[in-house]
């Protein structure tokens, strides 16, 4: 019999059921469903496992579409100063149903300091720039992102950057416009002010013009890189992206990032030997001096994570207690600094140094064998721009020059210091390159490139500290670390998310030498101290964790490197 007159005989209900029998069989036969069906069913046969349903679902879980991102969700949040911060959520489509899958923020040093005498102003900025970036989110990035594969980071990084230039360079245009529109002062009006104060000199004391003129003349400030508002977006929605790849394919986030520079997983892990924040002096701190914002502990290659910990907190200890019981004047323990370590009041930059020296003494720690030290000295935050002068204590003013006797000096007398952080601003290039050639070989010069401007750095700059900052994207870090392996480490700020421990994956990923956490207290750092921790043990069960050859002090062996490479650009623009 025919099909036409096969069909002619059927009622229209069996008419049509009979065709969609027809449709559903082609349709399963286009798509092979048979043919996996049988496959499942001669392997779950062949293997009997004790959840028949559980071993289908992963089977055909397998089989299923890649995931796509199909919408962010940017929110304000608080970050662990109270200030505004944003993070950035990522949903996909994952087996024909919306996930939620993972949520990031990342750091910024935009943000008002407490004592700032315009604290409302900088607070209502920072609120602008958040609301900026929720609505990038929100709104372009959804659009743009919507149907990508999350786990190809490098096309979403490249989305991203792409859109951040389009209007850094809008913002741009605006800015040389408003320049251009501001009247220059006349030639008088130029000349008047530098003539005054000239003469007001030569009256009140020819002596003290004459000493003037024969000292340097004190750099300018650079204008800081403005930042653009919305740019946390970036960085935000990058390591949101990074995290959701690794849980779509099963692997920690450290994994997944050494994977993306490596272009493969690798057989073996490191741990970057942590940098431990033990005592803060800085502007922060009660008491005199400010030189010290930090005083970091470096331990020696080789010890666990808990060991470092477990070494930090007993020197500590044995430093409050000899602060407690010291006679000393101007010593007294003092408030919890943003960095996680005690703020001490201290009068002279050897105080401190002294008492960590005593303290690994009474403990039989041989300081400069078995721990070393590092001082962050925030140098930009000292300056007095009216006087010309870092004021390294309460009413002690040193010029750039006295400023490296004061370096060399420290160097000679500890020289279990083998690290400066920021001894100066980025414009005293003439005293960095001075101090690099007096203690460059036992003693590393470093800078944090998260808050200077887009000009090269300083000659003399062995080592820099890495933030993961506003627009700075999983790829960028992966760049710098990879055009500048030996000479980077990782570095944590104080306006910190407070539940994420990303840090530390990204670099153990990285496969950095060292990291930069802070000291011992607080969530947001500890999170990141244990993360550190899980991630060795898991290593360490695996059989795949080693233990990489450091280099002798200083900190980062060898010359200082010039900004010639890809590497350099990138460090300049992450500034």
């Amino acid at each position: 019999m025919s099909y036409p007159r096969f069909i002619s005989r059927l009622c229209k209900h069996e008419q049509d059921a009979y065709e969609t029998k027809v449709a559903a069989a082609e349709f399963y036969r286009l798509n092979r469903v048979p043919e996996q069906i049988e496959r499942a069913l001669n392997e779950l046969f062949l293997h009997k496992p004790a959840d028949l349903h559980g071993y289908l679902a992963n089977y055909f879980t397998n089989l299923s579409t890649p995931p796509r991102i199909n919408r962010l969700k940017g929110r304000e949040v608080y970050d662990t100063r109270g200030q505004l911060s944003i993070e950035v959520e990522v949903f996909c489509i994952v087996r024909n149903m919306e996930k939620s899958m993972c949520s990031a923020a990342v750091s910024s040093h935009f943000g008002p300091e407490e004592t700032s005498e315009d604290w409302k102003a900088k607070c209502q900025e920072r609120a602008d720039h958040v609301m900026t970036a929720v609505q990038w989110v929100n709104e372009p990035f959804n659009n743009m992102l919507q149907g990508q594969n999350p786990c190809d980071q490098s096309e979403v990084d490249q989305a991203l950057s792409n859109f951040f230039m389009a209007r850094y360079l809008e913002e741009k245009e605006i800015r040389d416009r408003e320049k251009e529109m501001i009247p220059s002062p006349s030639e008088s009006e130029v000349v008047l002010p530098s003539e005054t104060p000239s003469k007001t000199k030569d009256k009140k004391s020819p002596d003290k013009g004459k000493k003037n003129s024969a000292e340097k003349p004190f750099p300018p400030a650079e204008p800081p890189e403005p930042v653009l508002p919305g740019s946390m977006a970036i960085g935000s929605v990058s390591l949101a992206v990074a995290r959701t790849g690794a849980q779509l394919q099963g692997i920690p986030l450290y994994k997944y990032i050494a994977a993306l520079k490596a272009r493969e997983t690798p057989a073996q892990f490191h741990i970057p030997i942590a940098l431990v924040t033990l005592l803060s002096c800085g502007k922060a701190s009660p008491g005199k001096l400010s030189l010290l914002e930090e005083v970091i502990l470096i331990p020696k290659a080789g010890q666990r994570v808990k060991q470092i910990i477990t070494m930090t907190l007993e020197l500590q200890k044995e430093m409050m207690r000899i602060m407690n019981t010291s006679a000393k004047a101007g010593v007294v323990q003092s408030i919890l600094h943003d960095s996680g370590a005690p703020g001490v009041s201290f009068e002279r930059p050897e105080q401190p140094l002294d008492l960590i020296t005593e303290a690994c003494a009474s403990l039989g720690l041989k300081l400069g064998t078995e721990i070393h030290l590092a001082v962050n000295c925030a140098a930009r935050e000292l300056i007095d721009y009216s006087k010309g002068r870092y004021e390294i204590s309460t009413g002690v003013l040193k010029s750039p020059d006295e400023l490296v006797d004061v370096y060399q000096s420290l160097n000679k007398k500890y020289p279990a210091v083998v690290a400066f952080i920021n001894p100066f601003r980025t414009e005293d290039k003439e005293q960095w390159e001075k101090l690099n050639n007096l203690i460059g070989d036992t003693c590393a010069l470093l800078l944090d490139i998260s808050n200077e401007s887009k000009a090269p750095p300083p000659p003399g700059v062995s080592g820099r500290i890495l933030k993961h900052v506003h627009e700075t994207t999983v790829s960028d870090l992966i760049c710098i670390a990879s055009e500048r392996q030996g000479s980077v480490l990782m570095g944590t700020t104080c306006n910190e998310p407070c539940t994420y421990d990303s840090l530390s994956d990204i670099a153990v990923g990285l496969g950095l030498d060292y990291v930069k956490l802070g000291g011992l207290s607080g969530a947001e750092r500890m999170t990141k101290y244990n993360r550190l921790v899980c991630i060795e043990e898991e290593l360490d069960q695996q059989g795949i964790l080693v233990s990489k050859e450091k280099h002798p002090p200083p900190l980062f062996a060898g010359k200082p490197q010039k900004e010639s490479t890809a590497a350099g650009r990138a460090l300049s623009e992450e500034a």
